[in-house]
């Protein structure tokens, strides 16, 4: 296929992305062969306040939700920050990925990516406490 042709087919949004869940058990190819497949979506930079009635709202605006599993701090079992939401179809989650990745929920801005799918116990945060921990870095430049 040529470059112009596939920029033309490529949708940035419904590409999957460099993120892997590193306690996958497979190889990498076997995993993004789910992910490509999958009708599941990791969703993070959730407010700990948000509910499942609030995700629900939002992410059926793009299809049928199956389920939403909220991430839970592991000691506490209280929300920390992320959850899982599956659809019924590839399209309704491919609508999500193109549609609410980036928008602002509760006050925070989200982001969506592809997951292989849910496996019990996986909906427990991992941070040192059971939480969420995510690293920032900021690079600054000057003129």
């Amino acid at each position: 296929m040529s470059a112009k042709l596939s920029a033309l087919t490529s949708d940035s949004y419904i590409d999957i992305s460099q993120y892997r869940d590193q306690h996958f058990k497979g190889n990498r190819y076997e995993q993004e062969k789910l992910l490509k497949q999958s009708h599941t979506l990791y969703v993070g930079n959730l407010s700990f306040y948000t509910t499942e009635e609030q995700v629900h709202e939002l992410f059926s605006k793009s299809g049928d939700v199956k389920r939403i599993i909220i991430g839970l701090d592991k000691v506490k079992k209280t929300a920390c920050g992320f959850c899982f939401v599956e659809y019924y179809t590839r399209l309704g989650a491919e609508n999500a990925m193109r549609f609410i990745n980036g928008t602002r929920l509760d006050d925070r801005i989200i982001r969506t990516d592809w997951d292989a799918g849910f496996k019990e116990g996986r909906q427990y945060g991992r941070g040192k406490s059971g939480g969420q921990v995510r690293i920032l870095t900021f690079f600054f430049f000057h003129a």
